[in-house]
């Protein structure tokens, strides 16, 4: 069964539409939540998509280091990809996020246990 994805708000639209192009199955927040959920705190969006098991992928690296949002990746032992900038075009993002999924083994399989991963160049 291969992973499904829940894409926070900022990457986008096109981000989204680009990672299904490639294959990926991608949720967006704004699929799920009203409002482009602006309302829905990140930990709530996250341990929604967690119980769903699907992967979050977020701009935001920051959310590693906050407590309260990263509490529902520890408790679920799950992971989290993050970008580690923030000034990134759209196409720059994809590439971060599907190029290391590329060459993990077992293709975006086997990532349980690991807490987060910043999505970086090669």
């Amino acid at each position: 069964m291969r992973p499904e994805f829940f894409l926070d708000r900022n990457p986008g639209r096109r981000v989204a539409e680009e990672l299904r192009v490639r294959g990926w199955t991608v949720h967006r927040i704004n699929d799920v939540f009203p409002v482009d959920a602006q309302d829905i705190p990140d930990e709530e969006w996250i341990a929604y998509g967690l119980d769903r098991s699907w992967v979050p992928l977020s701009k935001d690296g920051r959310i590693k280091t906050r407590d309260l949002e990263i509490r529902p990746v520890l408790e679920r032992d799950a992971v989290l990809f993050y970008l580690d900038n923030q000034q990134l075009r759209s196409i720059e993002m994809v590439e971060r996020f599907d190029t290391p999924c590329r060459h993990s083994p077992g293709r975006r399989q086997g990532w349980a246990g690991r807490l987060c991963r910043a999505a970086r160049p090669h």
